[in-house]
């Protein structure tokens, strides 16, 4: 049992040293799927098994993203959709989630901004998502985006909505704002205002599909799927998608 492990430990840091520091994306942007299929295929009953288990992960994977030099992270850890889900499914995941918010905020390692739509939340969920927001605001360490109630249409929507109200408060007109208006205008609006975009979106459990997830920011980002359901996902696959990232040639447009 100790060769595999011994060899595991190898293939990590050869993987780590093929990686050139100054290709390494700025923002890395997570869909952490499968947390469901892990627990039917573990044979557990409820889905709160593998909830668990895929937020044990979170803290593991910011680690991973603090050791190679990534300084924005965004987890994608409940869609909008999401919660028209059964009650069955949804409340033991937010439950979890809110555990899971609490215990990164009370590390005092990483900043935390929630994004998404807190008004569909639960009281007690968007209230553990300020708090989190308030207690890590001075926190020097990597800034860490929960998206909890997140859709990236309505980000959009909400981006623009916001613009509007805006420019009716300063006295513009629509036909002015019309005149003038650009994508930094709405990109000065979204969620993640002021922030990079991602340069590299990783999606696990072999789904190949956006599912309303940062549709604005990610517009030039690069993809990474796994096979892996998020909790086997593994320090090796991570820094394969670093890798496969760092090995790719960026550009804009076609």
């Amino acid at each position: 049992m100790a060769l595999p492990g011994l060899l595991y430990r190898i293939y990590q840091r050869r993987l780590t040293a093929s990686i050139p520091s100054e290709r390494v994306p700025r923002h890395v942007a997570v869909m952490i799927d499968g947390n469901r299929r892990w627990a039917r295929a573990a044979g557990a009953d409820d889905v709160r098994f593998g909830y668990d288990a895929g937020a044990a992960k979170v803290p593991h994977f910011l680690g991973w993203c603090e050791e190679v030099g990534v300084r924005v992270v965004t987890i994608y850890m409940l869609s909008a959709d999401n919660l028209h889900r059964p009650a069955a499914d949804v409340d033991p995941l937010l439950e979890v989630i809110g555990g899971l918010v609490g215990e990164l905020a009370a590390t005092g390692r990483w900043r935390l901004h929630p994004v998404g739509a807190r008004d569909l939340l639960p009281e007690r969920i968007a209230q553990v998502l300020k708090d989190a927001e308030e207690t890590t605001a001075a926190v020097d360490g990597l800034l860490v985006n929960v998206a909890v109630g997140y859709g990236g249409r309505r980000e959009v929507a909400d981006a623009v909505r916001a613009l509007l109200h805006e420019h009716a408060d300063k006295g513009t007109t629509i036909e002015d704002l019309a005149e003038v208006l650009d994508v930094e205008h709405i990109a000065a609006h979204l969620y993640t205002k002021g922030q990079p975009d991602p340069d590299l979106v990783i999606r696990t459990s072999g789904e190949l599909r956006m599912s309303d997830f940062l549709l604005w920011q990610s517009a030039y980002s690069e993809f990474f799927f796994c096979e892996a359901l998020w909790p086997d996902f593994r320090k090796v696959d991570f820094l394969r998608a670093i890798r496969a990232y760092a090995a790719r040639n960026r550009r804009y447009g076609l």
